[in-house]
């Protein structure tokens, strides 16, 4: 279990960020940006702000036509800024553990099992992020990683929050356990949320957007919360999206730690 809890840092392959609050959060988290590309369209105040951020971080300004960014970003929802970031890492499961310490907070964490929407999972990351979550863990294998559409998605969160990419999420929440803290599975059939105490250390894992947790990660998780629905709205649809899930989750637990100070 040391060699997973302890499992080295890996560098994002995507390191590409767009969209004017992504690239902002980056720039202010103090991680390295090699360029900051600015359309040539912006306001000059606007550009004037970016250029000023990317000076703080040594980063080189770019000023590039509209055409041309799109083509870099792969989108024309870059809001007229890009950067890209330098050696951007994932953390480590430890280094999850070491910021609730360093906090001096019960460990909240978040697990992704599966997730393979960058919408989804950028959502997941900032509702983590606004709730108090200490970091996000997310496979290897099996799901989206964090690329500049989950930056983006994630509002910068992705640069603030901890998110560590694991090689096996069954080892990762046998570590997570082993730290005394309580894993819960979001899926069908289990306790509604109203009964269920999300108060202490905790782990809060969210499956895949078809088909939930894996058989595995339902076996090795301490309790499952469901969230319940109004009477007759489960005909067609009988989930909420994993993101608005999550964002549920999430909040409850930071309403529970808010009520006990």
């Amino acid at each position: 279990m040391e060699k997973i809890a302890r499992e080295q840092a890996e560098p994002r392959t995507d390191t590409l960020v767009w969209g004017k609050n992504a690239v902002t959060e980056l720039l202010k988290s103090g991680g390295a940006v090699d360029t900051v590309y600015l359309a040539d369209s912006l306001p000059q105040p606007v550009a004037g702000y970016y250029t000023a951020l990317a000076k703080q971080t040594g980063a080189v300004v770019k000023r590039v036509p509209g055409h041309k960014l799109q083509k870099i970003c792969g989108t024309d929802d870059h809001q007229g800024v890009a950067a890209r970031a330098a050696e951007v890492q994932y953390a480590s499961l430890e280094d999850l553990f070491a910021a609730a310490e360093a906090k001096s907070e019960a460990p909240f964490l978040v697990l992704c099992d599966g997730v393979e929407d960058p919408h989804n999972l950028g959502a997941i990351i900032r509702s983590a992020y606004l709730c108090g979550a200490h970091g996000v863990v997310i496979p290897k294998r099996g799901g989206v990683g964090v690329t500049g559409t989950v930056m983006k998605s994630s509002a910068g969160a992705a640069a603030r929050l901890p998110v560590a990419r694991v090689s096996n999420l069954a080892q990762a929440i046998r570590a997570i356990k082993e730290h005394n803290i309580f894993v819960y599975c979001a899926d069908l059939g289990g306790a509604p949320l109203a009964k269920t105490d999300l108060s202490g250390p905790v782990a809060l894992v969210l499956g895949s957007e078809g088909g939930g947790p894996s058989a595995l990660t339902r076996k090795l998780c301490d309790a499952a919360v469901t969230l319940e629905m109004a009477p007759g709205q489960s005909t067609g649809v009988d989930s909420y999206n994993v993101s608005v899930a999550a964002g549920i989750l999430c909040y409850d637990v930071l309403r529970r730690r808010t009520a006990k100070k």
